[in-house]
C-alpha cells in the first residue's frame, strides 16, 4: 500500500509538471518522497532483522529526525502556496504536515499508536483523492473531480497591472473606435490603420504637416513618395483626371484590391480632396492611388477624405501584420492605432506604373501580394476589351 501510494503521487507530480503546474508537481513529488521514506523506514524498523542490518534503532535516528524537520519546514512553505490554489491541495499539504509530525515523533520514539493509525487513515483518504483527482483532471483536460476553490486569492486588476498603451487603440469593429481614429486624422494626427494587405500609417491629405510627420516617424527618406488611398473609383471619376479608356478599364479590374496604380499627377487631385497635402504626396509628376478592399478602411476614408498611406514599420524593416506590432514598434510616436487583429496578407500591395499605359503598357514597380503574372493577365484582358 505504501509503495502504491508513493507511485501514484509520483505519477501525479510528473503529470502536473507536464501541464506546467509547477507547484502541484513539486508538492506531489515531495509528498511521494516523504510518503515512501516514512513507510519504508517504518516497515524496516518494525522488522528486527532489517532494522539491525540498517543500524536503525534507539540512539541512531538523528539523520531521520533532521530529515523530518526539513520536511516540516519545506511543507510549511507548500501550505502557504497551496492555500492560493485549491482546497484539495491545501488539505493535502496539511495532511503531509501531520505525517511529517508522525515521522518526527517516531524518530524520537514517542509516537502513540492510536494517533498514528488515525493520522494515516485521514492522510490515505486525502492523498488518494488528491492524486486521483489530479491524474483524472490532467489526463482528460477538464475538472472531472472537484478540487475546490482557493482559500485566498490576490486580487489584481489586469487594467492596473498591464502597462498603459502608448496611444489611443480602439477596436475596428466598434463604430466609436472608427469615429475616434477619424477625428484624430481630421485634426492632423498620424494613426496606424489596417488595410487589405498589411498595417499602414495614415495621415489626412488635408494636413501636410501630418504627412511630414509620417516621414519622421518611419525615418523614411524624403525621396520616397507616399501614395494615397481613396474609398472608391467613383471618387476618381468625379475629379475628372485625364485618364485614357485603357487605364480606366485596367483600374476597374484591379480596384478594389491589392494593386496600386501610379498615374500622372495634376490639379484634379485637389478636386479629389487632397487639398493642402498636394505637394507632399507622390512625386512632382506622378502619384500612386489605391482603392483598398477592406470595409473598415473604406468607411474611415469616407469620414476623412483621401489618406496619405505608407506601411507601418520603421523604414527598411519588415511590414507589420498585427496591430500589436504597430503599437510596440511605433505606438509611442503615434496618436492612435485602429486595432483589427491579424492582417489579411504578410506583404504589401503590388505597385504598377501606368503613366505610359497607352504607349508602352504597364511596368511592375514592386511585386507584392498580387503576383506580377496575374497583373499582366489583367492588363492583357483590359487591353483586349
Amino acid at each position: 500500500l505504501i509503495l502504491i501510494g508513493g507511485f501514484v503521487q509520483l505519477l501525479a507530480g510528473f503529470l502536473a509538471f507536464r501541464k506546467y503546474d509547477h507547484l502541484g508537481g513539486a508538492a506531489f513529488l515531495t509528498f511521494s518522497a516523504l510518503w515512501s521514506s516514512y513507510g519504508a523506514t517504518r516497515v524496516l524498523c518494525a522488522a528486527p532483522v532489517s532494522g539491525h542490518l540498517l543500524n536503525i534503532g534507539a540512539g541512531n535516528t538523528e539523520g531521520f529526525t533532521a530529515g523530518s524537520v526539513a520536511f516540516l519546514v519545506l511543507n510549511a512553505f507548500l501550505i502557504i502556496l497551496a492555500s492560493s490554489f485549491n482546497v484539495v491541495l491545501l488539505c493535502l499539504t496539511l495532511a503531509m504536515e501531520l505525517l511529517t509530525i508522525c515521522f518526527l515523533l517516531f524518530t524520537l520514539d514517542n509516537l502513540p499508536l492510536p494517533f498514528e493509525i488515525v493520522m494515516l487513515c485521514i492522510i490515505n483518504v486525502i492523498c488518494f483523492y488528491g492524486a486521483t483527482a489530479s491524474l483524472a483532471n490532467g489526463m482528460f483536460g477538464k475538472d472531472l473531480l472537484m478540487m475546490g476553490p482557493a482559500l485566498f486569492t490576490v486580487q489584481s486588476s489586469k487594467k492596473d497591472s498591464a502597462e498603459p498603451l502608448p496611444c489611443v487603440c480602439p477596436k475596428s469593429h466598434l463604430t466609436s473606435g472608427l469615429r475616434t481614429i477619424a477625428e484624430l486624422l481630421n485634426t492632423g494626427a498620424v494613426c496606424g490603420v489596417p488595410t487589405d494587405t498589411v498595417y499602414a500609417l495614415a495621415a489626412s491629405c488635408k494636413h501636410p504637416e501630418a504627412i511630414e510627420k509620417v516621414y519622421r516617424i518611419k525615418d523614411r527618406p524624403q525621396e520616397k513618395p507616399i501614395c494615397i488611398f481613396i474609398s472608391n473609383l467613383e471618387q476618381l471619376r468625379a475629379a475628372s483626371p485625364p485618364i485614357s479608356p485603357l487605364l480606366w478599364e485596367f483600374m476597374e479590374n484591379v480596384y478594389p484590391g491589392g494593386i496600386g496604380c501610379i498615374i500622372r499627377k495634376g490639379e484634379w487631385l485637389k478636386k479629389l480632396g487632397v487639398g493642402a497635402g498636394y505637394s507632399r504626396v507622390g512625386t512632382q509628376d506622378s502619384i500612386m492611388i489605391r482603392v483598398p478592399d477592406l470595409t473598415v478602411l473604406v468607411h474611415l476614408i469616407d469620414m476623412t477624405g483621401p489618406l496619405a498611406i505608407t506601411s507601418a514599420n520603421p523604414s527598411g524593416e519588415v511590414d507589420s501584420t498585427h496591430h500589436d506590432m504597430v503599437i510596440s514598434r511605433l505606438g509611442h510616436k503615434l496618436e492612435g492605432v485602429l486595432c483589427d487583429g491579424e492582417s489579411d496578407e504578410v506583404v504589401a500591395s503590388t505597385v504598377v506604373n501606368c503613366t505610359k499605359i497607352d504607349e508602352s503598357g504597364i511596368t511592375i514597380v514592386r511585386e507584392g501580394c498580387i503576383p506580377a503574372g496575374k497583373v499582366m493577365q489583367i492588363f492583357e484582358r483590359a487591353k483586349s476589351r
